[in-house]
């Protein structure tokens, strides 16, 4: 990755409660400021009814609008469904198409996918797949705040409005 740009390292989550379920998404965002200090920022978020892939897509689009000016990203999950459509340009694919897969069928949650790619747009981001429930700390916590969400109170989960 190239200079100038705010190095960034971030690690996402999504979890659902049943598929589809209540679900959650977890961020953990870590940035090294100049004077060399680490600062983090997690975010987290629960919704009624959705799937787990969804979530998915939402730590990774949480974790992308939360930065307000370009960064270098290294975002980390453990969604080889998110990290491949990348890092396998599967994503190029469905646009080429029309946002229909290698067999004709419409790609799943293009909504989000749309979103995601907005998020990418001003910045540069390396997909990073981690195994999961491996013990990195980082993806653990994320997680957490995923899993949390999606047991979170009633009165506090959204509607996923792009979830039929």
């Amino acid at each position: 990755m190239g200079s100038g740009f705010m190095k960034v390292v971030a690690y996402t989550d999504g979890s659902s409660r049943g598929n589809p379920g209540r679900g959650g998404y977890g961020a953990v965002l870590s940035y090294i400021s100049p004077d060399g200090i680490e600062h983090l920022r997690e975010l987290s978020a629960g919704y009624e009814r959705t799937t787990n892939n969804r979530m998915e897509l939402m730590g990774a689009i949480a974790a992308l609008e939360a930065l307000k000016v370009p960064c270098e990203v290294e975002l980390h999950s453990d969604s080889q469904y998110v990290v491949n459509a990348f890092n396998q340009h599967w994503v190029e694919g469905w646009q080429r198409k029309g946002w229909k897969t290698a067999n004709k069928q419409p790609v799943k949650n293009p909504d989000l996918w749309r979103r995601l790619l907005a998020a990418m747009e001003p910045h540069k981001v390396r997909w990073m797949w981690v195994k999961g429930h491996a013990g990195h700390e980082r993806n653990e916590r994320a997680d957490e705040l995923a899993t949390a969400a999606a047991d979170g109170s009633r009165t506090t989960l959204l509607i996923d409005e792009g979830f039929a």
